[in-house]
């Protein structure tokens, strides 16, 4: 199950990448490339939000199946295991939330610098006419 968070790790990686560089100053000149490309990934990069529910379902599915371990009930190595089995579920809890979170801000990014660039054309036209 490790390649599936590797995934899903590469995934947010390259949202977060691109949403740098779409918000960096300076790069105007490759904006329009830029914008382009992010346009045409975000239709592919819409599958990880099925691909997060079903990683989410299965944490919850081994959190339900997880044998308990209280008080003096499991020795300290399956004590051990048991926390680590937590934390590897909270660090993938956080990758999902994360890569949801950098997909809606790379969407909301990219659609607010379409709509820039086309309010910077318009004030073109208008300027152009008078």
């Amino acid at each position: 199950m490790a390649l599936e968070w590797v995934v899903l790790g590469y995934a947010a990686a390259a949202e977060a990448i691109m949403v740098i560089l779409l918000t960096m100053p300076g790069l105007d000149a490759l904006r329009n490339g830029l914008v382009s490309v992010t346009r045409n990934l975000l239709k592919p990069f819409l599958s990880i939000i099925p691909f997060c529910l079903f990683l989410l379902m299965d944490i919850y599915w081994k959190y339900e199946t997880r044998p308990s371990c209280d008080g003096d009930s499991c020795t300290p190595s399956e004590h051990l295991r048991h926390q680590k089995s937590i934390m590897k579920s909270q660090r993938n809890a956080l990758l999902i939330a994360s890569a949801l979170v950098f997909y809606w801000i790379l969407y909301s990014v990219t659609n607010l610098v379409v709509r820039i660039e086309h309010l910077n054309q318009r004030v073109q036209r208008l300027k152009n006419k008078d």
